[in-house]
């Protein structure tokens, strides 16, 4: 049976991963629900939908596609309503700031590959407590957001690191099919958002239910190579 290589770097998706910011994020296409007379959509509909940003919430909330009239007039909006609030109940999921510190104590690094613009992302990071994150790759950063590998392979080169070095770390699918395509190990968070399917489904090479799990994950990896 092969060993597992110990990872050098762990690369994690933001929303839905580390953090979550669902809360935040339907509040801010609420909003424009409640200017437009119409009631909130309930929060257990839009929640498995954040993780796709403007796209998934506006779907769940208003049932428009990026291709639908009206659809860019709404997702200007949402994205006005989020900058104004975007850090009032957001916070880091359960178990993060013991995973993070973990992984600093095995002398790993760890960065950030999320879709979420750098308008937010930026801003965010501070005021979420990630901002010591060894890289930050936002959405908008390389000319294609995941499931393209480009912003992958950029948290690698901004590491220091060959893409095959790192674990990418994500709570949707194309989380795990921009890893693979990258030449990563992957991860799939159970605790995350998880969008409408299974990650078990996935085919990511680990699908772990907690942060602390994923810290046992990495620990235990690295004592099986001290061992081979």
């Amino acid at each position: 049976m092969s060993i597992v290589t110990a990872p050098r770097a762990i690369l994690f998706d933001l929303d839905g991963t580390l953090a979550d910011t669902a809360p935040d994020l339907a509040a801010a296409v609420n909003k424009l629900r409640t200017v437009r007379g119409l009631e909130p959509t309930p929060y257990a509909i839009l929640r498995p939908t954040a993780s796709a940003g403007a796209r998934g919430m506006i779907g769940a909330s208003f049932g428009l596609t990026p291709e639908d009239a009206g659809y860019e007039e709404l997702r200007m909006g949402f994205f006005d309503n989020y900058e104004a609030a975007m850090y009032v109940h957001s916070t880091l999921f359960e178990g993060v700031d013991a995973l993070l510190s973990g992984i600093e104590a095995a002398g790993m690094k760890w960065g950030i590959v999320t879709n979420k613009p750098a308008r937010f992302t930026d801003p965010l990071m501070p005021m979420i407590g990630l901002h010591h994150a060894g890289c930050i790759v936002s959405g908008d950063t390389t000319p294609h957001p995941k499931p393209h590998p480009a912003p992958l392979l950029e948290a690698a080169r901004r590491l220091d690191l060959a893409p095959e070095d790192c674990w990418y770390v994500g709570d949707d699918l194309r989380d795990v099919q921009a890893g693979r395509a990258a030449g990563m190990r992957t991860v799939a968070c159970e605790w995350g958002y998880c969008g409408a399917s299974e990650p078990a489904t996935w085919n990511a090479d680990h699908s772990l239910a907690s942060p602390l799990a994923l810290l046992d994950l990495i620990r235990s990896t690295v004592r099986s190579q001290l061992a081979a």
